[in-house]
C-alpha cells in the first residue's frame, strides 16, 4: 500500500484532514468536537502546533497547521491518538476510529493560506448543514469575523492579509468569504502537486531541490517519484548510448522514446536533438514501445536505463 510523503521542516505550513474509518461519524456530540478542541491545545502547549483554521465536520476535520518546530508526524500523531482514545472509551467501542494515515498537504502559506481557509471555513455550507458559514459552530470562522481569544488559534497571520487594524481586517475576511458562500467556488485542492504540495512552481522547485532530490526511490512512496525533477534530454541520450554502445540505431530509438516518456521536454526540442519532426517523435516512440512489447531482452536493456536514471 502506498505511503504519503511526509516533508517536515520548521515554519511549514500544512493543509491536514482525516476522515473515519469507512466514513463512519468521529463527532457524535458537541462533547466530542470540546475535546478534539482540547486535543488541539495540548498540541500547542506541548509540541509548538499552531492553528490558522479548522473546521469539524461530522465523519472528518480540516485543519491549517503551522509547525515552527518542524515536527508535523508527532503533533497528528498527538491529536488522533488522544482522540480516539477517548472516543473509544466514551463511546464504549473498539478498533481504529480514523481512515488509515492523516493526509497532510504541504502549503505555501504566501500564496495559499486565506483561500485555503474560506475552502474551510464553507465545508459546512457546501454540505448544507447551515446556509452561511458564520452559524455554525464548529468552525474557526468566528475568531475571524468576530475576533475574541481561542487557546488553540491564531488568526492574526492571515488576517494580515486583509488590512492592518483588527476591525478592517475581519470586515474585508468577512466579504471575501462572503463572496463564495452562494456558490462558484473553485476548491484551491484541485491545484495540489503529486497529492502532496499545493504552491507555486519556484515553491515546488524550491522543495524539490532540497529536500527530494537526494532521497532514494521508493516503490511505497509514487509522490516522491512524481516530484523528482525529470531528466534532460541530454542526460537521457547519453545514457541510452553508453547502454547500446554497440548499436547507435537502437541507441537512438531507445533516447527518442525515453526523452518522450520521461522528460519535461516539448515535442520540438526532442526533435531538435534527434532531427526529427513533432510528428517523427512521436512515431519513433511508439515504435520503440511495440518493439520492446516484442522483444524482451530489448525491454531489459531499457529496464537498466530507468534504474540508472532513477525513472
Amino acid at each position: 500500500m502506498a505511503r504519503p510523503l511526509r516533508m517536515e521542516y520548521s515554519g511549514a505550513f500544512y493543509h491536514v484532514t482525516s476522515r473515519g474509518n469507512e466514513l463512519k461519524d468521529i463527532f457524535k456530540s458537541d462533547l466530542d468536537r470540546e475535546k478534539f478542541l482540547s486535543c488541539l491545545v495540548s498540541a500547542g502547549e506541548r509540541y509548538g502546533a499552531v492553528f490558522h483554521a479548522y473546521c469539524l465536520m461530522t465523519n472528518h476535520y480540516h485543519l491549517i497547521l503551522e509547525t515552527p518546530l518542524g515536527n508535523p508526524s508527532l503533533i497528528m500523531k498527538h491529536i488522533n491518538s488522544s482522540y480516539a482514545k477517548y472516543f473509544n472509551i466514551k463511546h464504549k467501542r473498539v478498533g481504529h476510529l480514523l481512515q488509515g494515515r492523516y493526509k497532510a498537504i504541504l502549503v505555501e502559506a504566501d500564496a495559499y493560506a486565506a483561500e485555503l481557509s474560506r475552502y474551510i471555513h464553507l465545508n459546512p455550507v457546501r454540505a448544507g448543514m447551515v446556509k452561511s458559514p458564520e452559524e455554525y459552530r464548529w468552525s474557526s470562522y468566528r475568531f475571524y469575523i468576530e475576533g475574541g481569544e481561542s487557546p488553540c488559534m491564531n488568526t492574526g497571520f492571515i488576517l494580515g492579509y486583509f488590512g492592518t487594524e483588527g476591525p478592517e481586517s475581519r470586515r474585508n475576511y468577512k466579504s471575501y468569504v462572503n463572496e463564495k458562500v452562494a456558490g462558484g467556488y473553485f476548491s484551491p485542492l484541485m491545484e495540489v502537486v503529486a497529492s502532496t504540495i499545493l504552491g507555486s512552481e519556484d515553491f515546488v522547485r524550491e522543495i524539490r531541490e532540497k529536500m527530494l532530490n537526494d532521497r532514494s526511490p521508493d516503490r511505497e512512496l509514487p509522490a516522491l517519484r512524481e516530484l523528482k525533477e525529470s531528466p534532460r534530454t541530454e542526460q537521457i541520450y547519453e545514457i541510452t548510448r553508453k547502454v547500446f554502445v554497440d548499436n547507435f540505431k537502437l541507441a537512438r530509438l531507445a533516447g527518442i522514446y525515453l526523452c518522450h516518456r520521461y522528460s519535461d521536454a516539448k515535442l520540438k526540442e526532442i526533435g531538435d536533438l534527434f532531427l526529427l519532426s513533432d510528428s517523427g517523435v512521436t512515431q519513433a516512440s511508439r515504435r520503440f514501445e511495440a518493439a520492446m512489447k516484442a522483444e524482451v531482452q530489448l525491454g531489459k536493456k531499457v529496464e537498466e536505463i530507468r534504474e540508472i536514471l532513477d525513472l
